[in-house]
Order: C-alpha cells, then structure tokens, then sequence
C-alpha cells in the first residue's frame, strides 16, 4: 500500500468514525431538560406565586414547553404585603379568599406573551401589553428604565425589579417587589387600599362607615384626595361631617374621563354638586376659594372609577 492510499483509507475511517460517533448516545442525550417557568419559580422560592397559579388554574401556562413568556414574579414579601394592606391575615390568607378568576387576572397581568430579557424590555418602550384583557381590550404596564426597572399598575403603584433575567426553558422570570394590581378586579376601596397614597382616605372611609358602601356593586365614581390633600384639610370633623364630606367625593355612576361633563354642576352622593373644569389639568370647584386639581384619572375598579385629586373637596357642613 502506498503512502496516498494509506492517507486515503485513514480519512475514510476516521470519516466513518465521526459518523457513527454522531449516531450513538452522548452525555447530552442523558442530561435532564432545562427547569420551565413553575419549576424555576418553585427553585427560586415564589411559593405564594405558585399557591395563587394553582388556585387560579394557570400552572399550565407556566409549564406550557411550547410557550416563550415573560413572568414578573412577586417575591413572597409582596403578595404578604399587598395581603397586609388589603385587610388579610396573610398571603396564604388571600389567596384562600380571592376567588380563581380573580386570581387569574391578577396573575395573567404579570405575564407578557413572549419572552424578553432586561434588555428586550427597554427595547419595547415605556409601555407594553400583557396577558390580561379588561373591557375588551388587552391591558398594559408602564415602565421606566432610568434606574433599573420600575413598573407602574393600574392602581397608580411601582414595582421594581429586584432580580432580573432569571432564565426557564419556556421563558423568562424577573421578580418584582411587590403584586402588579391589575384594573378591574378589586372594588374601589381594595384599590385605595393596595395604594399608600390612599392611606389617610381608606381611613376616614372606615371611620365614617362607608367602606361597606364604597365596596358595593356601585357603580361609584370616586374622587380620592391623597395623603398629602388629607393633611392640609379640616381636622376634628364629626362623623356626621366626615360622611358628608366623603359622599361628596362621590358619584352615583361611574363616569370616565371621557365623559366628564365639563362646565355643569355634577350632582354628588351628599346631595351637593360639583363643577368641574376643563383644562390641564382638569380642575373641581367645591364652596372654597381653592379649586382641586385632578391629578390621575380612570384607576378602574371592579365597581368603578377613581379620580386623583390634590385637595379634599369641601361641601356645606
């Protein structure tokens, strides 16, 4: 045999070689598939998040190995927080409580139907539609990238990503500091409640036993001071008072920003009108000389509608 044949045959095998190797078993075909959604939450210890999805019965969602989602997964201090806020023992409390479809929604709010990464996510811009709609139309996140990831819900809080990027075989899972509150699950007074800016109103609306009231089937249109609108207001009201100025923040039907009837006295629960008017922002005069600024508008509740305002409005007392 002659050197060219020898180098000819010797390919020939180790070609034949390569190709049979590439048939056989490898350390690969024995390696465990990679964890999906549920699993990695189940690893990284999203034990609240996991109680909720089974309830709610979206684990397989989480599992789907044909889906790519991304899950802003709130640490168990969050659901216990929000738990807490809402009048619940805790998180475990909750979730006993909250019925399935309203688990659901809540869930399907955190869940955006493909998978990106930090850096996909500032790609999509400021604003993104998730997996939940309401009223016919698919609901969105507000985000702002300029010191991390913060998203704002529907009841006007921020979340903030506390560790993002944590990779499944079906998607991506970032983990947030707090329960994204989803727009029309909770009642108007669970919505002031779920906000902290709404503190000193969920407050008065107990101590003048409206709570019950503002819970109701409704449909309310609720015109909500914040903290810093109930500390420059009339202190030491008596009950009486204080009903009747909080029904005068409210209105007997749901009105959306879109229907304000600007310029006309809009008549109130206590049985005294408000006039509101155009501009920007949109302002309400009560009997003071200060006008109320509305601040945010159309944070949807299950039985309504809040506007935020920067003064508590002022009726005849």
């Amino acid at each position: 045999m002659n050197v060219r044949h020898f180098l000819k045959s010797g390919f020939a095998v180790l070609a034949l070689a390569t190709v049979l190797g590439g048939c056989g078993s490898s350390d690969d075909d024995d390696a465990p598939a990679a964890p999906n959604i549920a699993e990695v939450a189940k690893q990284q210890g999203f034990n609240a998040l996991l109680a909720a999805s089974t309830k709610a019965g979206i684990t397989g969602t989480l599992t789907d190995a044909n889906a790519q989602l991304t899950v802003f997964a709130p640490t168990d201090q969050a659901f216990t927080d929000l738990a807490v806020r809402l009048g619940f023992a805790n998180a475990t409390a909750m979730v006993d409580a909250l019925p399935a479809p309203a688990l659901q929604s809540i869930l399907t709010y955190h869940v955006l139907g493909s998978k990106k990464l930090a850096a996909d996510l500032a790609a999509g811009g400021p604003v993104q539609t998730t997996a939940y709609s309401y009223a016919n139309s698919p609901t969105r996140l507000t985000f702002d990238f300029s010191n991390g990831v913060k998203i704002t819900d529907a009841a006007l809080t921020v979340a903030t990503v506390t560790t993002p990027n944590v990779v499944a075989s079906n998607g991506v899972i970032h983990a947030v500091d707090k329960v994204l509150v989803p727009p029309g699950v909770l009642n108007i007074v669970q919505m002031a409640q779920a906000n902290p800016q709404f503190s000193s109103l969920v407050t008065a609306v107990v101590a003048a036993d409206l709570r019950g009231t503002l819970s109701g089937a409704g449909p309310f249109t609720v015109f909500a001071p914040t903290n810093a609108a109930f500390a420059a207001a009339p202190q030491n009201l008596s009950v009486t008072q204080l009903r009747t100025v909080l029904t005068y923040h409210v209105l007997g039907s749901q009105v959306l920003s879109t229907q304000i009837p600007f310029g006309t006295p809009v008549p109130t629960v206590a049985g005294q009108s408000i006039t509101i008017t155009a501009g920007t922002p949109p302002t309400i005069r009560d009997t003071t000389a200060l006008q109320a600024k509305i601040v945010a508008v159309d944070v949807r509740a299950s039985n309504g509608v809040i506007h935020v305002i920067d003064k508590v409005l002022i009726p005849t007392l």
